[in-house]
């Protein structure tokens, strides 16, 4: 028999007939749980710490509990006798040492080739026979991705201008294609050679380029024999030494008559500062000069539509390589021309196909560099074969240029072999994809010059309106004018009300509306207030940026 006023279990039971532990606490269900037979901890053989982390009410499991813990245990009273806790001398914190000022780092901006102060610095050309590794050279100097690399031979083809700044120096580096010691070959190549030939004339310094792979080959000599009889300076650059036991194999490259050889590795940037050191010393010092606020203006559009016909006809000289073949641009050029006081640049780029065409990695890498450079373009002139007419591709680079934030042009080309009226031919356009009504649109013939004058002063008024600078006062009018004559829609019963109007920023222009209900503004009422303000401040054919924020 248990003990009086115990439980079977030997529990302690309260007048309520619940059971307790020895110590008067009521039991916890959990604790029974932890045995299946429901003995207490203590029988057992060891009792259970309250703060052990695998006991249910474990104080250990909750973190602010552990914080609490902690602080009553610093603020605990002493032990008698021991007196009060002396307090430890603080650390002397050693005083920090004041910072040098940050001295301001030289920002160059993008020195447009052909302009006047690339025109100064001195000219390096890169030439070399195909497939020695120049453009993968003409990159690395460059420190960023400008000419399209491959490893099919005869890639590059046009001549690739860019200004390459090193610390405080400056030079204007030219890639060329590939550089073949005879005149045989298919059209196309020999007119590669002759414009590699052409650059080659008037440069401070050419870095020819060998392939340190394939060894030296008959077009090396030959070339080195047609330099000579320019007298052009050549400093021989030995590439794609990768390994050091391709350094050893270097030595025949001295039959070039070659007094030195840099040895490097365009791919994986080895000797790259000896060669920067080298090309530094053979030209002279010149002082980079203020970069040039010209408007760029890139001429983008499905292959073969007469884009570098254009450009050719635009400058008055064969910049870029026309070829029947479709494709035969595959670098974007950058050129400077200036018409009247006003200064552009014009950037050829390749045809950019449909996406679903696209499958060979070198037109795709022409494609990338056809879309970057269009967005680092302030103008895109959109070039539309008028033989074929307007195609949903055509519509899907519009649409690139306007999501990019480019003013926009739109040109029809080959007008020549069309027999139809271009103003019917235009209402066409825009009656079949009235999206692309609001731009300024022209028909021209590369081959016959015709129309072809009035895509400056075109693509200079859309520039303007690009870089558009609104008055305040006459914005929040002209949105009070168009909010009076035509309210929003209400939304959920309430309509919102406009407060300020006001530009946060240029190229494209941007506007903000601080509203009531900012989020609740209707897609068609937002497409007629951008209608407003682009027929007040004349902005056909550049993107407006219109967003709502609520007034705090």
């Amino acid at each position: 028999m248990p003990p009086k006023g115990r439980g079977p279990q030997g529990h302690v039971q309260n007048p309520k007939g619940r059971a307790q532990n020895p110590k008067g606490r009521p039991l916890d269900p959990r604790d029974r749980a932890l045995d299946p037979k429901g003995r207490p901890p203590e029988s057992r053989g060891r009792a259970i710490d309250p703060n052990e982390p695998t006991h249910p009410n474990s104080r250990a499991l909750d973190p602010r509990l552990r914080q609490a813990d902690r602080k009553a245990r610093a603020n605990a009273p002493r032990p008698r006798g021991m007196g009060p806790k002396p307090r430890q001398p603080d650390r002397p914190v050693p005083p920090k040492a004041p910072k040098p000022p940050r001295e301001p780092r030289p920002v160059f901006r993008e020195i447009a080739p052909g302009s006047a102060a690339a025109r100064a610095l001195p000219r390096v050309v890169i030439a070399g026979r195909p497939n020695a590794g120049k453009s993968s050279l003409f990159n690395r100097l460059l420190r960023r991705r400008k000419a399209v690399v491959d490893p099919t031979p005869g890639v590059t083809r046009d001549v690739i201008e860019a200004v390459a700044v090193f610390d405080d120096r400056a030079v204007l580096l030219v890639d060329t294609g590939g550089f073949e010691g005879d005149e045989t070959g298919a059209h196309l190549d020999r007119t590669v050679r002759d414009t590699s030939l052409t650059a080659v004339e008037g440069a401070a310094l050419v870095v020819y380029v060998l392939d340190g792979k394939a060894g030296l080959s008959p077009a090396d000599e030959a070339a080195a024999v047609e330099l000579r009889r320019r007298n052009a300076p050549v400093l021989f650059v030995v590439n794609k030494l990768d390994s050091a036991a391709r350094l050893t194999g270097t030595n025949e490259f001295f039959r070039l008559g070659a007094d030195e050889l840099v040895p490097v590795s365009a791919a994986h940037g080895h000797g790259m500062g000896e060669l920067v050191d080298r090309i530094l010393e053979l030209t002279p010092a010149i002082e980079i000069g203020p970069a040039d606020d010209a408007i760029r203006v890139a001429i983008v559009g499905r292959p073969n539509a007469g884009k570098s016909s254009l450009v050719n006809r635009l400058l008055g000289f064969e910049r870029a390589i026309v070829d029947a073949t479709a494709g035969t641009t595959r670098d974007s050029l950058d050129t400077l021309l200036e018409v009247g006081g006003s200064r552009y640049v014009l950037v050829d780029t390749a045809g950019i196909r449909r996406r679903s065409k696209v499958q060979d990695p070198l037109e795709r890498s022409s494609v990338g560099s056809a879309i970057e450079a269009l967005s680092r373009a302030d103008v895109a002139v959109l070039v539309i074969d008028s033989v074929e007419g307007l195609t949903t591709q055509d519509q899907k680079l519009a649409a690139l240029a306007w999501n990019e934030g480019r003013a926009l042009v739109l040109v029809v080309n080959k007008w020549a072999l069309s027999t139809e009226k271009p103003k019917v031919y235009l209402e066409k356009i825009t009656h079949d994809m009235p999206t692309l009504g609001g731009f300024p649109m022209l028909t021209t013939s590369a081959r016959t010059g015709a129309g072809v004058d009035a895509i400056l002063p075109a693509v200079k008024r859309v520039a303007a309106a690009h870089a558009v600078e609104m008055q305040t006062a006459r914005l929040n009018q002209v949105v009070t004018d168009a909010v009076a004559a035509q309210e929003p829609p209400a939304v959920q019963g309430r309509r919102p009300r406009f407060y300020y109007a006001a530009q946060v920023g240029r190229r494209p222009p941007a506007v903000v509306i601080f509203a009531s209900i900012p989020h609740g503004i209707h897609p068609s009422y937002e497409r007629y207030l951008c209608n407003k303000i682009t027929d007040a401040f004349h902005l056909k054919g550049t993107p407006l940026r219109l967003s709502f924020r609520a007034r705090h």
